[in-house]
């Protein structure tokens, strides 16, 4: 997922500019203290001149960003008595608008689950590759996108949520090994594909799924699956009747 307000062939370069930006960008139009983007960008190896060395990138930041919007009059960042600011218009920053519409959804999932599904769908198609591109810089950058990859997540199973709430369970079934696959400890998506399996007349399948998950999480962890995930199995191995009911309660488990 991106998140940067600037756009076109002269790009932000450089493992310190990179940092910078991101770490402004992450206060989401707030200050930053001038000591914080100094621990972001150089960590234990500060430089000796560290407050000139800072400038001097913000000189040079400023210079880009007005080379990229020549037709802004104000310039974007601007210093404060509590650090410097980015500033950044309603709308413009995605990681922004992503984690508004990922709470809407959480408020509508119950009673809206077309409107839940179709909102994520959206919201989750804004992601277009790692957070920052892979690029974490310091501290507060690593620490916001493991926070926005975890939005990222909730989107995910509250969409899956919506759609098995709507009968859309053959629809994910793709999707859903998807999820599994790259994130093979979060049991939700494991609840979620086992239903899924399940309502498709894949009963057998649903279970020797389980029994994997069940080893997976005792080689990597040491533990069983919780209590929901086990209530899950025996559900599927007593053909619950609420199972195949797809605005039921197994739908939307707590996560």
């Amino acid at each position: 997922m991106e998140i940067n307000t600037v756009s076109g062939p002269d790009e932000i370069s450089g493992d310190l500019q990179r940092t910078l930006i991101q770490s402004l960008l992450v206060n989401e139009g707030h200050s930053i203290s001038g000591d914080s983007l100094i621990e972001e960008m150089w960590g234990e190896s500060v430089p000796d001149n560290q407050a000139n060395a800072l400038q001097a990138h913000i000189s040079r930041l400023r210079r880009k960003l007005k080379r990229l919007e020549p037709d802004v009059p104000c310039q974007r960042l601007t210093m404060h008595p509590s650090g410097y600011r980015l500033a950044v218009r309603e709308g413009e920053l995605d990681a922004v608008e992503f984690v508004k519409a990922v709470r809407r959804a959480e408020s509508a999932a119950t009673s809206d689950p077309a409107g839940t599904a179709a909102l994520l769908g959206d919201a989750l198609s804004m992601w277009r590759g790692p957070v920052f591109g892979g690029f974490t810089g310091g501290t507060l950058c690593q620490l916001a996108s493991v926070r926005y990859e975890e939005h990222r997540l909730r989107a995910m199973e509250l969409r899956f949520d919506a759609e098995l709430r709507l009968g859309r369970h053959a629809t994910i079934l793709a999707e859903l090994r998807d999820a599994y696959s790259s994130y093979p400890l979060r049991e939700r998506f494991c609840e979620q594909l086992m239903i899924a399996l399940y309502r498709s007349g894949r009963q057998a399948d649903a279970l020797n799924f389980y029994r994997l998950v069940w080893q997976n999480l005792s080689d990597e962890l040491g533990i069983e699956p919780s209590p929901a995930l086990q209530r899950l199995e025996h559900a599927i191995l007593s053909h619950n009747p609420h199972l195949d009911a797809v605005s039921s309660s197994w739908a939307l488990q707590p996560v």
